[in-house]
């Protein structure tokens, strides 16, 4: 048999399964007045503030680990729900989001991470430089947050929302 007529192996692809328990995490969507956000910046990456959330605990809960503030966090309510099937695990990331807050709100606000500032950014810059996968999930975030519905993102196509009014 010459190389040329030698039949190629076939390439058998494996489910995706989950052998580890699903990561979870969740971030804060926080407006402040009508057009910036509260962003983590983090030697130049720029990105939501984030944080995990550890088994029996709520994202509410979780939250509270994330920015620390000496007035307390506004109240949140989940406007995203963005899972991703990875090869060996699920990851699940709940998008958290506060009315919109004053300047002087965030000057109280300290991030999980020292190393990293808390900013004030306009909303429009700070989707033109995110990490490009995290683009949607903020888009649909704040689209979500305007029409007071939650809304779902599975493996990369948006669900339709439910209204806050009709959740229990």
């Amino acid at each position: 048999m010459t190389p040329a007529t030698a039949a190629t192996p076939v390439r058998r692809s494996a489910a995706y399964e989950n052998w580890r328990p699903p990561g979870v995490g969740v971030a804060l969507l926080m407006p402040v007045g009508p057009d910036c956000l509260v962003v983590a910046d983090l030697g130049g990456t720029l990105m939501l503030p984030i944080g995990d959330v550890r088994r029996g605990q709520s994202p509410e809960e979780a939250t509270q680990r994330i920015l620390a503030s000496r007035h307390g966090l506004p109240p949140l309510r989940r406007v995203v729900v963005d899972q991703v099937q990875m090869r060996r695990r699920k990851v699940i990331t709940h998008v958290l989001a506060s009315p919109p807050m004053t300047c002087a709100a965030v000057d109280g606000l300290a991030y999980r991470d020292p190393r990293a500032e808390v900013r004030v950014m306009p909303t429009v810059q700070f989707i033109g430089e995110v990490w490009p996968k995290a683009r949607l999930r903020i888009l649909v975030a704040l689209q979500a947050l305007a029409t007071g519905t939650t809304a779902w993102i599975e493996g990369g196509a948006v669900r339709a929302g439910i209204s806050e009014e009709s959740t229990p």
